[in-house]
């Protein structure tokens, strides 16, 4: 049984891989319809097995399978093997992965059916979802880490896939590079790993942590920090970027430049949801480290308030969920700096169906509107797109965590969670969580209205989306309705959990064990919902939405002249990308200058190249004087050599 599991494991990532060599080496020769017919066949392949293992693993029972494929790597004591990983937690990302990017895949048909580089896209969407697959079922770091690179490096050519846009080739390489940033505390993570455990496999890590619990290493003259606790700091500096947490979240919107397919793969499934899947793998480490679940927690809270905020003021409808999609992944930050893993993980499944129908969603409409994205031009679709309408305010429900839709249940655990931590910093992310109920609804329902309701600004013909674009959609907006409620008792209350022993926490920070005294079912906290703060903000937040885009469309303008100053702030971003742009992106570059006249033309070229030649001359010159051609210059010279030696021998003796 378990070599059966293990071989279909292993199809359920090469099988995307398959595809995508297919379309990326033959796509030209067989046609657009073999290329999609093969890549959908085989990624949907994929699900199918990953559903059959999450029923094996989860729903049956059966024991976790850890299991070396082959020898990788072996140098000195060292041995490093390709080797995956089935258990609960693993199972369940390939069924969330493999299910968003088949249906992805199917909607790609009708989106990107005008493109010349259509087999081209198939070919890097399959491959994206072969490198986060290989991600998910590693065993050990280095696996973990070729998962992690590939998903860096194939984000780069799909965010920068309409390569002739310099948008989209900006878009790619700034999310190459912020994520290369985050990736430099990953490797040292991975290297600290190794030093101390002597081991990069998971298990044998995880084993040896009380070992090493009481070492500590010095970053600093008479400054001794624990090791464990500079592992979890620099793993999560790597998660900070692949989740886009503050400051390393200035990629995230620059991705909207690629097709909206690979936004909705990208946000809702694949490469921000890494980092997330990471930490929480992780938790026999950041146990052990207050000091790391203080750091989440912190930069978590700020990163959901903040980018919150920024979605309220952007028109561009991608950019509005791309900045959801942010401070999404600040709440599950929040919930894993609470210890609450499970809830982490909770959030990124609701998440993955109703984020992928927004943005499909999205994509419907700049379909329609033939690729206009500008909120502020359209307005009055309902009429024209029923399903995609009904769809997009599905995904709004679930987002704005309106009961009984998916996001209402994992948002609300992360909020109790939140609310029942003892962890450094527990208080002010509790406010940050409470303040995001407001402006997510705030935020989503400003773009509802602003798309679907109100005056009809869009002058040409609208019509409904082909049903290639519509299946997707209604294939996601049902998991977006029930998946919360039909979740939530096994991934958090059951015993043992739905995730079992992939997730570990200390006794002390479980919060889920203080809440589930207060649990008492899915039904009756969506009935009961009415009696929590956050529901109550959360709807103020869809009354606000609409009362200054529909009712008082001018308070809006009122506020930006009365609030200016806070207005050309969140325009601005506040500031990240001027600050990048100004120190790291002129700052090198004038580093570089510097670097180029001084220490090139001036040091290397002037004294050591030209400087060496010029002075070898000099000397030549002053030499050849020597050589006069007359014998009694050089009995002279003889005699004044004599004169010397026979000075030195008699002064020195």
């Amino acid at each position: 049984m378990d070599n059966h599991l293990v071989t279909l494991a292993v199809l359920v990532a090469l099988l995307p891989l398959a595809g995508a060599l297919i379309a990326g080496l033959f796509g030209k020769k067989i046609g657009r319809r073999a290329t999609h017919g093969v890549t959908i066949a085989l990624v949907g392949g994929s699900f199918f097995l990953s559903c059959y293992l999450f029923a094996a693993i989860v729903l049956l029972g059966h024991p976790p399978i850890d299991a070396v494929l082959y020898h990788w790597v072996t140098t000195g004591a060292y041995q490093f093997n390709v080797a995956i990983l089935l258990d609960h937690l693993s199972v369940t990302m390939l069924f969330v992965v493999s299910f968003v990017s088949f249906m992805v895949h199917i909607y790609t048909i009708g989106y990107m059916a005008d493109d010349p580089g259509y087999e081209r896209f198939f070919s890097y969407v399959s491959l994206f979802t072969f490198a986060m697959l290989i991600l998910v079922l590693a065993n050990n770091f280095l696996l973990l880490f070729f998962g992690w690179e590939g998903v860096g490096l194939v984000s780069y050519l799909l965010i920068g896939f309409w390569f002739k846009r310099d948008a989209a080739v900006d878009g790619g390489l700034k999310a190459f590079i912020a994520n290369r940033v985050g990736d430099v505390g990953f490797v040292l993570a991975i290297a600290a790993v190794l030093a101390y455990f002597n081991s990069l496999d998971y298990h044998t890590v995880f084993a040896q942590v009380p070992t090493v619990l009481g070492k500590t290493m010095t970053l600093f003259p008479h400054v001794q920090v624990s090791v464990i606790t500079v592992i979890c700091v620099l793993l999560f500096i790597g998660a900070m970027a692949k989740s886009a947490q503050i400051p390393l979240h200035v990629w995230l919107p620059e991705s909207m430049e690629g097709p909206t397919p690979i936004s909705a793969l990208i946000h809702a499934a694949t490469m921000v949801t890494a980092g997330i899947y990471m930490v929480a793998r992780m938790s026999p480490l950041f146990e052990y480290s207050p000091a790391a679940l203080s750091l989440v927690l912190i930069l978590g809270a700020t990163t959901c308030l903040l980018m919150g905020f920024l979605a309220v003021v952007q028109q561009d409808i991608k950019r509005v969920i791309a900045y959801s999609t942010i401070s999404q992944l600040g709440y599950m930050a929040v919930a894993l700096g609470a210890s609450a893993y499970d809830v982490a993980i909770f959030h990124l499944i609701t998440h993955a169906f109703f984020k992928a129908l927004l943005f499909l969603a999205a994509g419907s409409v700049i379909i329609a509107l033939h690729h206009e994205q500008d909120m502020r031009k359209m307005g009055g679709l309902a009429p024209y797109m029923p399903i995609t309408y009904l769809t997009f305010g599905i995904g709004a429900l679930a987002l704005a965590a309106i009961p009984p839709f998916a996001g209402f249940y994992s948002k609300e655990a992360i909020i109790e969670a939140v609310h029942f931590s003892t962890t450094p910093g527990a208080h002010y992310a509790y406010l940050c969580v409470l303040a995001g109920a407001f402006v997510t609804p705030l935020y989503i329902f400003r773009a509802f209205f602003l798309t679907f309701h109100g005056k009809k600004h869009y002058q040409g013909e609208v019509y409904e989306s082909p049903w290639v674009v519509l299946f997707p959609l209604i294939a996601l907006a049902i998991p977006s309705m029930m998946a919360g409620g039909m979740l939530i008792r096994p991934l958090l209350f059951a015993t043992p959990r739905l995730l079992g022993a992939s997730i570990f926490v200390l006794p002390q920070h479980d919060v889920l064990a203080a809440w589930a005294l207060d649990f008492k079912g899915a039904e009756t906290m969506a009935l009961h919902a009415s009696q929590t703060t956050a529901f109550w903000l959360a709807v103020m937040g869809v009354a606000t939405a609409w009362i200054f885009n529909m009712a008082r469309p001018e308070w809006t303008d009122h506020l930006k002249t009365r609030f200016a100053m806070l207005y050309r702030i969140l325009i601005a971003k506040y500031g990240f990308d001027e600050f990048n742009q100004k120190v790291f992106v002129q700052g090198t570059r004038r580093l570089g200058e510097f670097f180029y006249k001084v220490c090139d033309l001036i040091i290397i070229d002037g004294v050591f190249v030209n400087g060496s030649g010029k002075f070898i001359r000099i000397f030549a010159q002053m030499s050849r004087h020597l050589q006069t051609g007359y014998i009694y210059h050089y009995a002279l010279a003889m005699l004044l050599g004599l004169v010397i030696l026979l000075g030195w021998f008699v002064l020195g003796f």
